[in-house]
């Protein structure tokens, strides 16, 4: 009686070490199973962010060297307007030259036809006069 108590124990036992063994077993698979899970959801997020990330970095540098373009267009647009504001101040030059020399040409046209007028009428006087002498 006594080893059938013993036997029923000893089955109990290991009845009950095989149950724990098992919801051991269990335990282990759902947590590696949850701490699976757990990583996937944080290396989508963390997959999501490095993802965005990148994309910034190369918008950053893309902008960059958009910025290095605009800067270095903008540089050669104010040297070339540089360079027609003094074609135009060159030409405003040459006009004002260009007007003194019409000018001074005008006093100088008008000297040689005040010269030619007044040897003209020299020329008619001293004929005049000339002329009745040897009538």
């Amino acid at each position: 009686m006594l080893s059938n108590i013993m036997k029923e124990h000893s089955q109990r036992m290991n009845q009950r070490r095989d149950e724990l063994e098992y919801k051991r077993k269990v335990a282990i698979n759902a947590t590696n199973e949850f701490t699976s899970l757990m990583m996937d959801h944080l290396n989508v997020g963390v997959a999501q962010a490095y993802l965005n990330q990148k994309k910034l970095d190369s918008e950053a540098k893309q902008l960059a060297a958009h910025s290095q373009q605009l800067l270095r267009q903008s540089e050669q647009w104010a040297n070339l307007l540089d360079g027609f504001h003094k074609i135009l101040k060159e030409i405003g030059d040459v006009d004002n030259w260009a007007r003194t020399i019409e000018a001074d040409m005008k006093t100088v046209s008008s000297a040689l036809e005040y010269a030619y007028n007044v040897d003209k009428q020299e020329c008619i006087q001293q004929t005049s006069r000339e002329s009745p002498s040897t009538l």
